[in-house]
C-alpha cells in the first residue's frame, strides 16, 4: 500500500492510465491533486484493489481531492500515434482538465513528455509508492472499466464485461469468431498467429 505522500511544498498533481494493453477501446488517463493530509486505508494501486472497493475508492477520491481530470484517447488516435504517444496524450489531457496550477508532475512508468514548463518525475510502480499516483489509477482504471460496460451492451459477443478489452483467450476466440468490431485496436495483434492489421509506430 502506498504511504508516501510526494512533496508537501508544492502542489503536485499524479498520473497514471488503464487500458495501455487492451485490444479495444480507449487508453484513460487520471491526473489526481491531494491535500497533504489526505488519506484512505483503501488506497492502493488499482490493479490490488476489488471492483466494489475501487468504486468507493472513486468516489472518496472524487469528493476530497483537491483537483482531478480524465483524458480520454480513442482507439483511432491509438492506431495512428501508437499507444505509448496516445498514453502520455491521454495524460495530457488530464492534466488540462485540472482547476488548479500544478507545480510538479508525478508519473506512474519510466516515460513521459513533457507538459508544458512544468517539471516532472517518472517512477517504475510509482501507483504503489505514491498517494497521489494510486489515486490517479483508481480514477482512470474506474472510468475506463465504465466505458467498456458501455462498449459491451452494443457488442455483447467480446466479453467486454468481463476482459475489459484486454488480450484473454476469451476475447481473442471471440475476435477469430466475429472479426473485429469498430472499436479494436487494428494496429495491435489481435490474434496471435497474425501481425497486426497496421503498422504501429
Amino acid at each position: 500500500m502506498p504511504e508516501m505522500f510526494f512533496r508537501d511544498d508544492a502542489i503536485v498533481c499524479g498520473c497514471d492510465e488503464a487500458g495501455r494493453g487492451c485490444l479495444a477501446g480507449p487508453v484513460v488517463a487520471a491526473a489526481v491533486v491531494l491535500a497533504p493530509d489526505y488519506e484512505h486505508p483503501l488506497l492502493n494501486d488499482s490493479k490490488q484493489v476489488r471492483a466494489d472497493r475501487r468504486a468507493l475508492l472513486n468516489d472518496h477520491i472524487r469528493e476530497h481531492a483537491l483537483a482531478y481530470g480524465i483524458g480520454v484517447v480513442n482507439h483511432q488516435e491509438i492506431d495512428k500515434i501508437n499507444i505509448l504517444k496516445a498514453s502520455i496524450l491521454a495524460m495530457h489531457r488530464a492534466i488540462d482538465c485540472l482547476e488548479v496550477g500544478v507545480e510538479h508532475i508525478i508519473v506512474d512508468g519510466n516515460r513521459f513528455t513533457p507538459y508544458q514548463q512544468i517539471s516532472h518525475s517518472t517512477f517504475v510502480k510509482g501507483d504503489s509508492r505514491f498517494l497521489q499516483i494510486a489515486a490517479a489509477s483508481i480514477l482512470a482504471k474506474t472510468f475506463r472499466d465504465a466505458l467498456m460496460l458501455d462498449l459491451h451492451r452494443q457488442f455483447p459477443q467480446y466479453g467486454w464485461d468481463v476482459n475489459k478489452g484486454y488480450p484473454t483467450k476469451a476475447h481473442r476466440r471471440a475476435i477469430a469468431a466475429f472479426g473485429p468490431s469498430d472499436f479494436h485496436r487494428m494496429s495491435f495483434k489481435l490474434l496471435k498467429e497474425e501481425p497486426p492489421l497496421l503498422f504501429e509506430g
